[in-house]
């Protein structure tokens, strides 16, 4: 097992074993789990809208990702990028410790946004979301691993992180992001909390 704990992602992506590290490229991980997909430059099979993302993305925060109508080729998206079919629900991210849920908490954001989220609350459906989301059968060989964070949208596994969530700590069950020009006074019930990050996060509300 690798020791990668000690500064979050880039402690991942220094220390982690080359044999370990498909689950952080996400077209391979959507191949493997028998999605609609493919690389820049490969044809579609079908016109529809599909979701266009860097294949790997280390610093996260939804950085790239965009939804694309396409209708056969491929080759003017981004190179690096991958497409595959586009999907509905709930977003849910939901940390694992030893291959047993730990942290579920549910995001949510327009439609017309894949990076400036409104609100991300701590789920009290847990159960459910534990019968639903258990720990994810393509990632069997990790389920000893201590920190494994993954994201669905619906019970589609989309995202695959060797790191607990970075903003839900100390008990908390709900983060809204504060963006650049509003203001950072806290709601009644709520204290606020400087986190930046690199699209106009300065902050967020938590309770």
């Amino acid at each position: 097992m690798d020791n990668y704990l000690e500064d979050g992602e880039d402690g991942v992506w220094k220390r982690i074993n080359p044999n370990n590290i498909w689950p952080l490229d996400k077209l391979i991980l959507s191949r493997k789990l028998g999605y609609v997909c493919g690389p820049v430059g490969l044809r579609v099979p079908k016109p529809g809208w599909y979701i266009v993302r860097p294949c790997v993305n280390m610093m996260g925060l939804g950085l790239g990702a965009q939804k694309v109508w396409l209708e056969k080729t491929t080759y003017h998206l981004p190179v690096g990028h991958f497409w595959c079919e586009f999907f509905t629900g709930r977003h849910i991210s939901l940390d694992y410790a030893y291959g047993l849920p730990k942290l579920c908490v549910e995001g949510f954001k327009s439609n017309d946004t894949f990076t400036r989220w409104d609100s991300w609350i701590k789920v009290d459906d847990f159960p459910a979301m534990e019968k639903c989301l258990g720990f994810p059968k393509i990632l069997d060989e990790f389920i000893h691993w201590p920190e494994i964070n993954c994201e669905f949208i619906g019970s589609k596994l989309i995202e695959v992180h060797f790191r607990p969530n970075p903003d839900f700590t100390e008990g908390m069950t709900e983060f809204i992001p504060v963006w650049e020009g509003q203001s950072t006074d806290p709601p009644e019930g709520y204290s606020y909390r400087p986190c930046p990050d690199l699209h106009g996060r300065v902050g967020a509300f938590i309770k």
